[in-house]
């Protein structure tokens, strides 16, 4: 006779065969991919150690455009730039939905920009770029809000006095320093408990997005929401961040002048009242806390890591940075202050800060996106509600468009003449109608705080080290350097 346990075990294994037997239907009506199994999709396929190769080895088998199903969900990654380019600039309309997963749902709650898809994403993201312009401009506008904190940056290298150092602990209060001063008018000052609070809240979610405990949420939702774990941390890291952001309005509330708005808090506030009586209106507190924590999760970890990698790079490439820096003293004056319009001048210095982009793409993957409609994709009929995911690794590293694509060469964004180029295979703020909002911002943030430190520093290792690795923690779906300490020497 078979026991109760024996009966158990027999519904779980008859479970688990129509489960599999479902997948494999199902998967008939996509692009081939790894088979899929119950509970874990294809994602026996990865490689644990994720890294720029992970998809691309992938496609070798399946195509340009493969099938990974995560649990009972199908993904479409798109390798190469073909691939990519179809997708987000030919059918760039059509790529402008997010999947709403059970923790962006809990999370996001379908506000701000990021995460927001739709009508709400459309008048937010009009509205963030609109005043990103009209910050951009007037003697306090971003490009000063940067280059005023590149100095306070500049300052804390030089007390360290050519001595080893962390750059990582200047680096990242400075970048969401920058990004304070434009959306709540002023910055904080590096030891405020406050700020530091709230760095460490983004850097803990930018590691927790792309976890196994985030992946295990959006499979199992209910379970997960009752168990203890860094999900709960990830929890508790938005409250915080949210409550930061509701204190600055209220103080914003008592003090703005409505006529003269001087920071993206004060621009939001006038478009509440503006659009009070529209009934389309997406414009409301809930919106603009979440417009401004995405402001901070786009824009401090992936501008603080391309900055690390590019000191880093030029550690590792001593000559690199020699003609960096001769470069910078023979074109700029120093009794003036860096500014971005001094990169067309400076060939080789943008050259060296676009191919770090290129070649250390701070996220291993572009955002997923979303069919807002059926379409025809490299072939393959994908219905309304499909997930795409950009592989823009496979871009950047695409050996059609790249001469030495896994070595860090400068010369990818010089002609014969040595003037600087960009490639249309260039993409690491992504492309089309879903572009990075900060993208302008971003790239002269890093063209200035770059250019400032090499133009005062000869960067070194300290004594007694030999050399330095730039292969980056795996096991993520963001490339980060491993810790290292450079001497920062005046010249």
């Amino acid at each position: 006779m078979v026991g109760v346990s024996g009966f158990i075990a027999i519904a779980i294994v008859t479970l688990l065969i129509v489960q599999f037997l479902k997948l494999q239907w199902l998967s008939r009506q996509y692009p081939p991919g790894p088979t899929p199994f119950p509970i874990i999709g294809g994602l026996w396929r990865l490689d644990l150690s994720l890294n720029q190769e992970t998809y691309t080895k992938i496609s070798k088998d399946y195509g340009r455009i493969f099938t990974m199903w995560v649990g009972h969900k199908p993904m479409i990654i798109l390798n190469g730039f073909d691939a990519v380019k179809e997708a987000l600039i030919t059918h760039s309309e059509q790529m402008t939905g997010r999947p709403m997963t059970p923790f962006v749902i809990d999370t996001m709650k379908g506000k701000g920009v990021l995460f927001a898809t739709g009508h709400n994403w459309k008048q937010q993201r009009r509205f963030s770029l609109t005043t990103l312009r009209n910050l951009g401009m007037g003697k306090k506008g971003v490009e000063y809000r940067i280059q005023q904190e590149s100095n306070y940056l500049l300052e804390l290298f030089r007390n360290e006095g050519g001595k080893p150092m962390n750059p990582a602990l200047a680096i990242f209060p400075a970048v969401s320093n920058v990004i304070s001063s434009v959306v709540f008018g002023h910055r904080f000052s590096y030891d405020d408990e406050v700020f530091q609070e709230m760095v460490k809240a983004v850097d803990f979610m930018f590691h927790f997005l792309p976890s196994p405990f985030r992946i295990a949420y959006d499979l199992f939702p209910r379970l997960m929401r009752h168990l203890p774990g860094p999900h709960q941390k990830a929890f508790e890291c938005l409250a915080k961040g949210h409550a930061i952001i509701r204190d600055e309005i209220r103080s914003h509330e008592k003090t703005r002048d409505p006529i003269d708005p001087q920071d993206l808090i004060d621009y939001y506030l006038n478009q509440i009242e503006k659009s009070k009586d529209d009934p389309s209106s997406t414009f409301d507190e809930e919106n603009m806390i979440h417009v401004i924590t995405d402001f901070f999760a786009a824009g401090t970890e992936t501008t603080s890591v391309t900055l690390l990698w590019a000191l880093l790079y030029m550690l590792a490439f001593q000559d690199i940075q020699e003609k960096v820096r001769e470069e910078l003293h023979a074109v700029l004056d120093p009794s003036k202050e860096v500014c971005y319009e001094d990169r067309k001048r400076l060939p080789y210095t943008n050259a060296v800060i676009h191919e770090v982009q290129r070649l250390c793409n701070v996220l291993l993957v572009g955002s997923f996106r979303e069919c807002t409609t059926d379409i025809t994709l490299q072939g393959y009929r994908l219905k309304q509600g499909t997930v795409i995911i950009p592989d823009v690794a496979s871009v950047l590293y695409d050996p059609d468009h790249w001469e030495t694509p896994h070595q860090f060469n400068p010369n990818h964004f010089l002609d014969k003449d040595g003037k600087f180029f960009c490639k249309e295979a260039f993409m690491p703020f992504a492309v089309g109608h879903r572009i990075c909002v900060g993208e302008r911002f971003a790239r002269t943030e890093l063209f200035i705080v770059f250019t400032k430190l090499l133009r005062v520093f000869k960067l070194q290792l300290p004594e007694g080290v030999k050399s330095v690795s730039i292969k980056p923690i795996t096991g993520g779906l963001a490339m980060v350097p491993q810790p290292y300490k450079l001497c920062a020497v005046p010249y």
